[in-house]
């Protein structure tokens, strides 16, 4: 009897790659000239998974938001897992937007790529959320290639990785 081969959908994103964009972006729009003399920040916290970006108008805050996304697609950093929240009024007449970094599959998420799967109706082909990743398994490696293209067509929402195979 053949073993199984198994491997984990998961999502992130690489926070160095993250702080060095951060970085990148600060750099950049403090040598603009349309933002000289403007209290501007990009702030990474990155125990809270966050950034939070504050301007003196939504204008300069798009421009900014703009300019970070920009330096994150440089670093190869998954758009699709930043999630902005909504621009909220500061001190000082400014304005402030917390962008949430997604770390883990959703368990919404999640199980929508559970149903996705059996759906499918693939042979022997099994899907278990664990935590905040997905692991697919079956015993042949064919149907596990399959199930990758499937995914990888399908928009969930936040940018997939597919990795830790394993055949036991």
């Amino acid at each position: 009897m053949p073993g199984t081969q198994s491997f984990d959908i998961t999502t992130g994103c690489d926070l160095q790659e993250v702080d060095n964009a951060v970085n990148q972006a600060t750099k950049e729009i403090q040598q603009r000239y349309d933002f000289k003399g403007l209290k501007v920040s990009i702030d990474f916290r990155r125990s809270e998974n966050k950034i939070v970006l504050q301007a003196p108008d939504d204008y300069k805050l798009k421009a900014m938001w703009d300019v970070l996304q920009e330096k994150m697609i440089r670093r190869k950093v998954p758009i699709r897992n930043l999630q902005p929240g909504k621009v909220i009024p500061a001190a000082g007449g400014a304005v402030e937007q917390e962008i949430v970094l997604q770390q883990g599959i959703p368990t919404e998420t999640a199980r929508a790529i559970v149903k996705f799967i059996k759906e499918k109706k693939l042979k022997k082909v099994q899907a278990e959320i664990q935590a905040d990743q997905v692991r697919v398994s079956c015993p042949s490696r064919d149907e596990l290639q399959t199930v990758i293209a499937l995914l990888r067509e399908q928009d969930f929402g936040v940018e997939l990785n597919f990795g830790n195979y394993r055949g036991v």
